[in-house]
């Protein structure tokens, strides 16, 4: 159990089941449509899984957040801290402003849903603050990130080579869960969802 960041493939996404996300797809369609943008439909299909390739994204949230939560309020507008935490759905699609749909998901009552292109600059400023290092895991289909980061991998890395991101391995944790999910999200041209 718990909760967990992971990407969504076409079958999940336009499923109008009690499992899928279907009900968020077409009203994200309906938004879109309003604001004259091209309906977000090209979503990939399910690959088979080969760990290490890229094709799926999932983490789970372990770490406490309040030292994540305290990096963005020092190093981030109100607004932008809002977008990279509060998203409930985030999607490859470039959006001007986040997306407030009326659907109640498994942790909120209503759906937030977030451009990747914008998480992205916003976790990309995070990860310069706390110059990340390079060696954290870039394909993330199988808790890599997780197990890097809860595992020892991290602490050894940290003994080496301490830094900003080695002050605290559960900020640099979520700094680098975001950073991940939305170039995951980009590459693949996929839904990343809380489930």
């Amino acid at each position: 159990m718990g909760i967990y960041v992971v990407s969504v493939d076409a079958e999940e996404w336009f499923d109008e089941g009690e499992d899928g996300w279907g009900d968020v797809a077409s009203a994200l369609n309906v938004e879109l449509g309003r604001r004259g943008l091209p309906p977000y439909d090209s979503v990939p299909e399910e690959t088979e899984f080969v760990r290490g390739s890229g094709q799926a994204f999932e983490e789970k949230l372990i770490p406490s957040m309040d030292g994540f939560g305290a990096l963005c309020r020092a190093r981030l507008s109100r607004e932008e801290t809002e977008l990279v935490c509060g998203w409930t759905v985030m999607v490859p699609p470039s959006l001007d402003e986040e997306i407030w749909l009326p659907i109640e998901s498994s942790y909120t009552e209503s759906t937030m849903v977030a451009g990747a292109p914008q998480v992205l600059a916003i976790a990309e400023k995070l990860a310069a603050a706390t110059d990340l290092p390079a060696e954290v895991p870039m394909m993330c289909d199988n808790l890599d990130l997780t197990m890097w980061f809860m595992d020892g991998a991290a602490k050894e890395l940290a003994a080496v080579r301490p830094g900003v991101w080695s002050d605290d391995l559960d900020t640099a944790f979520y700094v680098a869960l975001y950073l991940r999910a939305a170039q995951h999200s980009i590459r693949r041209g996929c839904p990343i969802v809380y489930s």
